[in-house]
């Protein structure tokens, strides 16, 4: 742990910060609390990169952490040789997006690195796209997701469009670690590196391609041209970067009556119709709701600020309610309605893989069994399915037909390295239209796959714990469960305990422990009897621990049932 009040000090005193730095600080000269919190380590690299409270400090996001950040990113690439390829970069609505993006693009000119700004926010996937329709040699994504307003972040992409992962990641914190001083950070001006030929800005023709590649992904389009003229859609970007691409989008594939959230239309760091701008919270589509009541939507969508999560409400028109979907409901209506089309029309490939992780829904499997595609389980963060997809194009050995994880996160194509709030937006859309040609609602859809494959249901407890002492507490806990012999869970038997930390699989029954298979994570994991299990890990990016658990019932009500009791049992055993 960093001596706090010496770095507060440093902070304070010390030429290489600015005035408005040193005010902000002062004024909390008397909060030892506040100072403590900022002070008490540096802003790492989770797994998605930075993410942190918007203000000074070594523990925040500001020019001075983004800045040595991006010289260690810089430092990196150096290294590797790669400069000339570029770096893409794209921010989103949130306070401070658009001067990190500026900032980062500068520093890396600075550097000779040449880079592909955004002119304007744009959501996550395409950045993704963008950076290997370029071919360049990184992104950056200035974004904190779904996090509140509070909070901005810096995610690194590599070449394949994804996520950085193991080793890579390790080597460029080394990088960012290895950045001592601030005065480090090497500067330049737009004009200086545009004269260079080093600072590009990136205008809508990357609209133009990605929107043609996810139009491509349509199964059915004559469908939707015909059902588009009468379904009616409700979609909100959260004051964020989704309606740049999607209205349009769904206009030009057949959908005539879109409804945009006016309030949350334009985009708003603040956020202020919303206290979280995230799908998964159903108080963020309190406004959606509501207009959809006005118009009888069918379907109500929102995406969040980068757009790499999509939430999704539909009409059940048997009670006239809008019945709410988790991300592994509407990730999994996705799923079976694209892959059944594509077994339908004969395309569906022999080598398929759909690509899950260990916290998502086991009905991923009961999916890809029936249709005999191979289903890889990978560690939380989408990063780690892309990898999988690297290793795939590298190989030539698998093809990529449907990725997802729990998060509300999906992607229908290889097109991109990162989960697709639009692609999800438009391909729900486009399953909406195909069920109505069939007389049924996405509703009636959902229940279907629950009726041929049995009533899946999930859920997750975050349980917050915020500076030094919610960080020991986190540690406290995954120590204690880690050393405790856990053999039931509620009326659950543990049939198999993972720790993929130390890399174990021991099976409870005869007392035999093989490897995991997985790369090292802070992460447990319990197989139950009945096709119940349950997995824990701290957040990455939040002061969190996290539960996740999935059960399996003879009906709704019934798994609805078990999975309450599960919760209660877990969260016990974990406090």
């Amino acid at each position: 742990m960093m001596n706090y009040l010496e770095e507060y000090k440093k902070w304070c005193e010390s030429p290489e910060f600015d005035e408005e730095t040193k005010r902000e600080l002062i004024e909390i000269k008397d909060d030892e609390k506040e100072i403590e919190d900022r002070f008490y380590k540096e802003l790492e690299f989770g797994t998605a990169g930075l993410r942190g409270i918007i203000g000074a400090g070594t523990n925040r996001m500001n020019k001075y952490t983004v800045g040595k950040a991006t010289q260690g990113l810089a430092n990196y690439i150096l290294e590797q040789g790669t400069e000339d390829k570029g770096v893409a970069i794209s921010y989103d609505s949130r306070r401070m997006s658009k001067e990190f993006s500026m900032q980062t693009a500068l520093i890396l000119n600075a550097n000779g690195i040449k880079t592909f700004l955004f002119e304007n926010l744009r959501p996550v996937p395409e950045l993704s796209f963008a950076v290997r329709n370029l071919g360049c040699t990184a992104g950056v994504m200035i974004t904190a997701s779904h996090n509140p307003p509070k909070y901005n972040g810096y995610k690194v992409y590599w070449d394949d469009g994804s996520q950085i992962v193991a080793p890579r990641d390790k080597d460029i914190i080394g990088k960012v670690r290895a950045v001592e001083t601030y005065s480090e950070i090497k500067e330049t001006t737009r004009e200086e590196a545009e004269k260079l030929g080093l600072f590009n800005i990136i205008g809508t023709e990357m609209d133009e391609k990605y929107l043609s590649i996810l139009k491509s992904k349509v199964l059915n389009p004559e469908i939707v041209k015909k059902q588009g003229k009468d379904i009616k859609v409700v979609y909100t970007p959260l004051h964020g970067t989704g309606n740049t691409v999607a209205q349009r989008l769904l206009n030009e594939i057949g959908l005539d009556n879109v409804y945009v959230v006016p309030e949350q239309k334009d985009p708003d760091g603040e956020f202020p119709t919303v206290s979280y701008p995230n799908p998964e919270d159903k108080k963020a589509f309190k406004l959606a709701l509501e207009l959809a009541e006005k118009v009888d939507a069918d379907v109500v969508l929102a995406t969040d600020p980068d757009a790499d999560r999509l939430g999704i409400f539909a009409k059940d028109t048997k009670t006239g309610k809008y019945m709410e979907y988790t991300g592994n409901m509407s990730a999994l209506l996705i799923a079976e309605y694209r892959i059944s089309q594509m077994a339908e029309k004969g395309i569906l490939p022999s080598d398929g893989m759909f690509i899950t992780t260990i916290v998502s829904s086991e009905l991923a499997k009961a999916i890809s069994k029936n249709y005999n595609l191979e289903c890889i389980e990978v560690l939380t963060g989408f990063k780690n399915i892309g990898s999988v997809m690297k290793k795939a194009e590298e190989n030539k050995d698998k093809t990529y037909v449907f990725g997802f994880e729990e998060s509300y996160g999906c992607l229908i194509g290889d097109y991109a390295r990162d989960k697709d709030g639009i692609a999800a937006v438009m391909a729900l859309c486009e399953a909406a239209c195909y069920y109505r040609e069939k007389g049924k609602t996405l509703w009636d859809a959902m229940g279907d796959i629950y009726k041929k494959y049995g009533y899946y249901k999930e859920t997750q407890v975050s349980i917050v714990m915020e500076g030094a002492e919610g960080a020991q507490k986190i540690k406290d806990m995954m120590t204690n469960m880690r050393n405790t012999l856990i053999e039931r869970i509620g009326k659950y038997k543990v049939l198999t305990f993972k720790d993929i930390d130390k890399n174990i699989v021991k099976d409870m029954e005869t007392g035999e422990i093989t490897k995991t298979g997985l790369p090292q994570s802070n992460v447990l994991y319990y197989e139950l009897e009945e096709d119940a299990w349950c997995c824990v890990r701290p957040s990455g990016t939040e002061p969190k621990i996290k539960l996740y658990m999935g059960v399996k019932g003879t009906s709704d009500e019934d798994a609805n049932v078990k999975l309450e009791e599960l919760k209660e049992s877990m969260v016990i055993i974990v406090k």
